[in-house]
């Protein structure tokens, strides 16, 4: 089986040595995604704005992969704040709720101050 490298174009994916994907026979490992629009490197300072970023950048990276959101096995979310977490729970189950993957949350500190969340996800292609 390959393995395949998945960019977003991030300058972070070249600045510290990583990529948003890798997919290794028919599992696909999405790196910790945050809520940077990518094309403009812009955040938005709204939580559940940066969620709903999180998972277009995520089902993005998934889709070069030949998955998609309904892969989905596994979800870890990080936010530094854990108060903040359940403004995004409208988010988390449009894109997930039907899918229901095993999740974790836990509150950590982030890279960048303006990052208030962070998913990382891993996705199982269907055959």
């Amino acid at each position: 089986m390959s393995r395949q490298l998945i960019s977003s174009g991030s300058t972070f994916e070249a600045e510290i040595g990583y990529s948003r994907a890798v997919v290794d026979g028919e599992w696909v490992f999405v790196s910790g995604t945050t809520g940077f629009d990518y094309a403009t490197m812009t955040i938005s300072d709204d939580v559940a704005e940066q969620a709903e970023q999180c998972f277009v950048n995520i089902a993005a990276a998934l889709t070069r992969a030949g998955a998609t959101l309904a892969d989905v096995v596994r979800v870890t979310y990080i936010l530094p704040t854990a108060a903040d977490f359940r403004a995004c729970w409208p988010v988390l189950k449009k894109h997930l709720g039907s899918v229901r993957p095993a999740a974790t949350m836990f509150a950590a500190g982030l890279a960048d101050p303006r990052m208030k969340i962070e998913i990382e996800v891993t996705a199982r292609k269907r055959a």
